[in-house]
């Protein structure tokens, strides 16, 4: 058992968590997390939708048929800062000195392809003419320019991008000016999340940049309002302290700082399920806030969303009259039958093994409690060698079968079968997501009913030179949603454009 002192449980209560959560943590740490257990990559025709040119605008149709009388919001999870965009390039500043030698020397010496690629591209930066204008003067080769430009991009006393939340950095460059990924995420919604010329979205985001957003958000609201013709309403969120989890060391015991306080870490995109969770809508669009378009590819990016509420929309309407008739009781068998086929094959959904040894009240039972979740459409690309999670048909230590999207942390890849499964995977999780979160009744889910703390991460790290182990919580997408009702649908690769580093700015998707 853990001694705990009046000091601990007192830090516990100023960050809102229980006693018994923290000691479940650190029976995680002792137990260790198990990988998940692989049966198949779910493909095209097994575990992920396909449709028609027809069947998309038809999808489309439904959508646009009935958005009038829906409530409609975009959560865009914005609390990532830009340092590990730009990772590369602090590390150029630190190890090269124009004065000792000159750039392709140090390129060469360093084996550094992303500055050789900055370097080449710069102009294409759709802050390339302010940077200039700011060290016009400073530099007397080109190799002094690279150097000065990244510096000004990144110190403090320049533009500070570095500190930057991602989602206010200039990202793409128009005749009008350039524009941050907060003002593209308004754009989309105004095509997809608008109901009565209104658009609704919720940002996360990090504490120290709340006034930033606010900022910005004074700055574009008004310019993007007049040419959407919309009306946006937008609120934020920071993750909660609630969600932080201990830290421990090697021996699984409190991690302790320097003054005697427990250390504990945020709990990583997982722990926006709570933010989520106080959202209510009849459909969440979710999507990541570096992942945004340019302007010529708005459409194409907003039918498909389109298509995905369209398809949740179609499949929920149906799932709710089901729920309504199961709750009134007494269902004909052959209905029962036909809820059953309904949930394996428009939900896929999979059945106790001994659903059929079930008496008739017991299966009704099981049918209710599988209808009565959040459903989510996900939408899926093509893996075209991205890393990120992927969509998978996995087996849970009581035998029990569903789809999930997995990370590949969470799979053996020690164990080759496991590591061949997720070879052969044909699809890969771009975060595009359409949540319905409501019953037939219209009461939202308490979506932390719908996680599973088993499928939370284990990372080792170090603290003032001491090691520690971490605990991430289960992710958003990954147990964050792993009881719900999943449903994958291939989308075009143009709705995923990513920026994981600043070199990514210069692929064609985000040149305007």
């Amino acid at each position: 058992m853990i001694a705990l002192s009046q000091k601990d449980l007192e830090q516990f209560d100023s960050k809102g968590i229980s006693k018994e959560k923290v000691i479940r943590q650190i029976q995680t740490f002792a137990e260790g997390i198990p990988f998940v257990q692989l049966k198949k990559a779910a493909v095209v025709g097994h575990g992920i939708l396909r449709f028609s040119e027809k069947e998309q605008k038809e999808l489309i149709q439904y959508f646009e048929d009935h958005r009038g009388h829906l409530d409609l919001l975009k959560f865009v999870p914005a609390s990532g800062a830009a340092s590990r965009m730009f990772k590369a390039m602090f590390n150029f500043l630190e190890a090269y000195d124009p004065s000792k030698e000159s750039l392709s020397d140090y390129i060469d010496r360093a084996k550094d392809e992303d500055v050789q690629v900055f370097a080449v591209q710069m102009s294409k930066f759709p802050f390339y003419d302010k940077i200039m204008e700011r060290i016009k003067g400073n530099a007397g080769n080109k190799d002094e320019e690279v150097y000065f430009f990244a510096k000004e991009m990144l110190v403090e006393e320049g533009l500070n991008y570095g500190f930057y939340p991602k989602g206010l950095l200039p990202f793409h460059s128009y005749a009008s000016g350039s524009a941050t990924p907060f003002e593209e995420h308004l754009k989309e919604a105004a095509l997809y999340a608008k109901t009565d010329g209104k658009a609704h979205l919720h940002f996360t985001v990090s504490e120290q940049h709340d006034e930033m957003f606010k900022e910005e958000e004074a700055k574009v609201v008004p310019k993007i309002s007049k040419s959407t013709d919309t009306h946006f309403e937008i609120s934020y969120s920071n993750q909660k302290p609630s969600t932080d989890t201990i830290a421990v060391d090697k021996e699984n015991r409190p991690f302790k700082n320097g003054d005697g306080s427990i250390l504990f870490r945020p709990g990583g995109h997982g722990a926006l399920i709570e933010n989520l969770n106080d959202q209510d809508a009849d459909i969440i669009f979710i999507k990541n806030i570096d992942n945004v378009v340019i302007d010529k590819n708005l459409e194409e990016v907003a039918n498909s969303k389109k298509m995905l509420a369209g398809a949740l929309k179609k499949v929920q309407d149906k799932a709710f009259a089901y729920a309504e008739l199961l709750d009134k009781g007494n269902v004909p068998m052959e209905k029962a039958d036909e809820i059953k086929v309904f949930l394996e094959k428009s939900l896929n959904v999979r059945m106790p093994n001994n659903y059929e040894e079930l008496d008739v009240d017991e299966q009704q039972a099981v049918l209710k409690d599988r209808i009565n979740r959040p459903i989510r459409i996900c939408g899926m690309v093509k893996n075209e060698g991205e890393p990120g999670g992927g969509p998978f048909w996995i087996q849970d230590s009581q035998g029990n079968i569903s789809l999930q999207i997995i990370e590949s942390a969470q799979i053996d890849l020690d164990d080759p079968e496991q590591a061949g499964i997720l070879k052969n995977s044909t699809h890969f999780n771009p975060v595009d997501l359409v949540c319905g979160v409501r019953n037939y009744k219209g009461e939202k889910y308490d979506l932390l009913d719908f996680v599973d703390e088993k499928q939370g991460f284990i990372t080792g790290k170090t603290m003032e030179g001491k090691e520690l182990k971490a605990l991430e919580l289960p992710g958003l997408w990954n147990g964050g949603m792993a009881f719900w009702n999943t449903i994958f649908v291939e989308v075009p690769l143009v709705t995923f454009n990513p920026v994981k580093t600043v070199n990514d700015l210069l692929k064609p998707t985000h040149q305007a």
